[in-house]
């Protein structure tokens, strides 16, 4: 087992760089179709509900086929890096499910937090981005943590594409070696250790986020009135 794990931790190091990479880009689709979704105009909404409901209802190891096989081809002539497909991939499907989890966060604030900054005669981007918005967050925190580690197991699909993470390395030592309960069992290992410490981290920053981002907004709507 001293053997193999250091090789399999090399693998552990590129599932970690394409969650985190691939996190951040789900993230901004999130913001971004909801962006869309939410707008006043129908073709900016139109493109948002065909985006959620593209990457939404389809595989992501077809999706993640799509982008390495099929955009190279005519007439796209796109080609794409695996770790590169990997991230786009990964974004842009875990980010549909991103762009449900916010615009439901943002319906379950309190209407009555929504009448105040009007009367308070904020503009809509004021009340979105100093009242609204910070609450919203509180309620996405916990289904987004859930998310993220769907995002981190989605990332053994990768291995498919010839990229050389955690699941791939695990085949390639099993192959060489066919010791295959210890490799399988010390992936999963790792797999859960990585979750673990992923809720870890969003525990902590949803606790902070919450008493912090609750004293922002009544410190906002204070100042306003106040003025």
């Amino acid at each position: 087992m001293r053997e193999l794990f250091p090789l399999l931790l090399q693998g552990t190091l590129v599932t970690i760089q394409i969650a985190a990479l691939g996190t951040l880009l789900a993230i901004a689709m999130a913001f971004v179709a909801t962006a869309a979704k939410l707008a006043p105009w129908a073709p900016v909404r139109w493109f948002g509900n065909v985006y959620v409901e593209v990457f939404r209802g389809t595989s992501l190891l077809v999706q993640l086929f799509w982008f390495f096989f099929v955009l190279p081809l005519p007439p796209f002539r796109i080609e794409l890096t695996p770790f590169t497909v990997a991230i786009v991939g990964l974004g842009l499907h875990y980010g549909a499910y991103g762009s449900e989890i916010l615009r439901g966060a943002l319906r379950s604030v309190p209407g009555g937090q929504f009448e105040a900054a009007v009367a308070l005669n904020m503009s809509a981007f004021a009340r979105m981005r100093r009242i609204i918005l910070p609450q919203a967050m509180i309620n996405a925190l916990p289904p987004a943590t859930n998310l993220m580690i769907e995002l981190l197991k989605g990332t053994s699909l990768v291995s498919l594409i010839t990229l050389s993470d955690l699941t791939f390395r695990a085949r390639q030592l099993d192959e060489a070696t066919f010791k295959t309960a210890e490799i399988f069992c010390l992936t999963l290992v790792i797999y859960f250790v990585l979750a673990q410490l992923l809720v870890a981290l969003m525990r902590h920053f949803e606790r902070r986020a919450s008493h912090g981002i609750i004293a922002h907004t009544s410190r906002q709507i204070t100042q306003k009135a106040a003025s």
